[in-house]
């Protein structure tokens, strides 16, 4: 069992986190999904990035700070877009965790992590948000750093394409990225709590 803490999109704590969340849930893992909005959320980006601004980074750090009191030091970080950041934010003082999940964005690696820890980056092949320059640059960081990055891209996919509410929805790239998640979770060690 791995213990997961899902970071949502811009676009607030949706549907989208909860039924991934549920579906790794019903996989024997334990998840949280934390707001970092504070229960509101967005139906465009534009929007979205205005709930960011309204917020503040740094309040929503500290949210998501408290939402893993209690969590062991190994707890996946797993992040939806925007909750890319703060994946990265937080592995910086968390480098026991025992993997990195990256949902439809490609975010700085921190300066110093864990060499050997587990990351696995899923965006659409087209994605504004994960273009080649910024892949090729996550892979070249990821050697210097000693993560062991895997990389999927999706042909075809937009950009949130796992979300089954939204237009960018694709159930075949969706259905492929939880399987691949399911198996990475199923391979990164974390000792019996």
């Amino acid at each position: 069992m791995a213990h997961i803490a899902l970071f949502h999109s811009v676009l607030g704590l949706r549907s989208a986190e909860r039924l991934a969340a549920e579906r790794l849930r019903r996989a024997g893992h334990e998840v949280v999904t934390p707001d970092l909005f504070g229960g509101a959320t967005a139906a465009t980006l534009d929007e979205g990035f205005r709930l960011v601004d309204r917020v503040g980074w740094t309040a929503m750090i500290e949210r998501a700070r408290r939402a893993l009191k209690g969590m062991p030091d190994e707890t996946v970080l797993a992040g939806f877009s925007m909750g890319t950041g703060v994946v990265v934010d937080l592995w910086a003082e968390r480098p026991a965790t025992a993997g990195i999940l990256l949902l439809h964005a490609v975010p700085d690696l921190p300066g110093a992590v864990r060499p050997g820890t587990r990351a696995q980056l899923h965006a659409a092949e087209q994605d504004e948000f994960a273009p080649p320059e910024r892949v090729a640059n996550l892979r070249h960081e990821a050697r210097e750093l000693g993560v062991e990055l895997e990389v999927f891209r999706y042909p075809g996919a937009g950009h949130f394409y796992v979300d089954r509410e939204l237009p960018d929805h694709d159930p075949a790239a969706a259905e492929l990225t939880w399987d691949r998640v399911l198996t990475f979770l199923g391979e990164v060690e974390q000792p019996p709590q």
